[in-house]
């Protein structure tokens, strides 16, 4: 059975493609009062008012933007989108069951991946999936740890790590949301470290297991939780075994990004993988799954069409005014290929 769309790469071989996507949902939390968490703000006597109307587009918006993930490979389509969608800045379980819930989604068939975060805002990560592409192995949410003995009490996102099968080899996905810029870049060189550490763990177990590392990472690849402490480089014959290949430091260097701050891009969203996804001898042996390129999904419908703010990702709400859009966050996609046999 073709589980994704075959592309031909010569005249002889053809590869079955498989996309990778993450995207931080900006918010998407449920009209509904958790206990314990603070998201007073979106209940409809919240400053955000959200109410049934709000949210219930809030779903189809994410809906569309997530079923459009991975269509467009950039040499071919893929009618299935991505195998695998990483997300950040969703509720609870009750959202996501609304979410895969949406037609674009059920259609499908997406599942999810999940675990209550302690996150006191109440958002986490969770990570949806196509059961007809990948096969769910195991979920762990491991815990961000402070490392300050001053931080006893700091909560955050952990790092949902999801083990399962992808074109019939192992594969591993440690989904992020690292601390806030406000927090400060020790915090989220901390993550990294954690993270790595997260990683180094799955490889012994298995070094054959390929390991993913998406997320929100509140910082660009060349910030150094990024490039040092997770030990991500923007060259692939540089990368060493320890290491890992991040796509998107060089997408940034061209000048674009997933989010835009006074007229200036970032690319906080990103997708990292582990060295035995790498074609780093340059031979073109496609025989296992293998990294093939990234793309940012800056779909038009994403972006503001006007005004000051033209060109940016158009917000759920700004300034006060709900736009009825979809994120501060633009998604991203990496497409991995394998030769079909």
């Amino acid at each position: 059975m073709l589980l994704a769309v075959a592309v031909s790469a010569s005249a002889q071989k053809k590869y079955n493609v498989y996309a990778v996507g993450f995207y931080n949902l900006e918010n998407l939390f449920d009209t509904c009062h958790d206990e314990g968490k603070n998201d007073y703000d979106f209940l409809p006597n919240g400053s955000y008012k959200w109410n049934a109307l709000k949210y219930n587009r809030k779903l189809h918006n994410m809906a569309r933007t997530l079923a459009d993930m991975g269509t467009d490979t950039g040499s071919g389509k893929l009618p299935l989108g991505c195998a695998i969608i990483g997300v950040s800045e969703v509720e609870n379980s009750r959202a996501l069951d609304d979410l895969v819930a949406q037609p674009e989604l059920a259609e499908r068939g997406y599942k999810y991946a999940h675990i209550e975060g302690p996150d006191r805002r109440g958002v986490d990560c969770a990570m949806l999936y196509n059961p007809k592409l990948f096969t769910l192995r195991d979920v762990e949410l491991i815990p961000y740890v402070p490392e300050l003995e001053a931080d006893s009490s700091f909560m955050t996102r952990g790092f949902l790590t999801v083990s399962g099968m992808l074109a019939d080899e192992a594969v591993s996905v440690i989904v992020c949301h690292w601390p806030s810029r406000f927090s400060g870049s020790f915090y989220r060189e901390c993550a990294g470290r954690q993270v790595r550490a997260v990683k180094d763990s799955l490889m012994r177990a298995d070094p054959n297991r390929k390991v993913i590392v998406m997320g929100d990472m509140n910082d660009d690849p060349q910030n150094k939780s990024m490039a040092e402490e997770l030990g991500a480089k923007p060259n692939i014959k540089d990368v060493a075994d320890n290491e890992m290949y991040n796509p998107w430091w060089n997408v940034l260097n061209s000048g674009t990004g997933t989010l835009s701050y006074e007229g200036s891009w970032n690319l906080f969203d990103q997708i990292v993988v582990s060295p035995n996804m790498l074609d780093r001898a340059g031979t073109r042996d496609y025989s296992k799954l293998t990294y093939w390129r990234c793309k940012i999904q800056n779909f038009s419908y994403l972006l503001q069409s006007e005004g000051r703010y033209k060109g940016s990702p158009k917000r759920t709400t700004a300034g006060g005014v709900w736009l009825d859009g979809y994120s501060d966050h633009l998604p991203t996609a990496i497409f991995l290929i394998k030769e079909k046999n």
